[in-house]
């Protein structure tokens, strides 16, 4: 069975590069536009790793990193934060939370791959 990843991001663009990027790397995928749908689609669908912008509507990702963590039934999921909030101490927060890595935008698509294999127990 192939490892889900869910992708959330309130930019289609970046939604639809990525949810193409990760099918073609042989995961099943989900996506979800804002936090709230982040955190109802991670419940229902339990991925193994989810891809998670900061900047967003409802919720922010670091608010559904902290969710994520605080959940007994999801606190094993891997999460990537992907993000234009490139700073030290957005990094600092986003790691603090729980985030197994943090890639600022714009990021290498064969460094954004090789993490999430890497996370996924698959080699980089």
């Amino acid at each position: 069975m192939s490892k889900r990843v869910l992708i959330v991001d309130d930019e289609p663009n970046i939604l639809i590069s990525l949810e193409f990027l990760m099918r073609r790397e042989g995961y099943e995928v989900q996506v979800a536009r804002d936090g709230q749908e982040a955190l109802a689609a991670a419940s229902a669908w339990r991925p193994d790793l989810v891809l998670l912008d900061v900047v967003m509507p409802r919720k922010s990702g670091f608010d559904v990193c902290q969710a994520i963590r605080a959940d007994p039934q999801l606190a094993h999921t891997r999460i990537v934060m992907l993000t234009a909030k490139g700073r030290d101490t957005d990094i600092t927060k986003g790691l603090a939370l729980g985030a197994n890595a943090y890639l600022p935008k714009p990021f290498s698509t064969h460094e954004l791959v090789r993490q999430v294999r890497s996370l996924l127990g698959e080699g980089g």
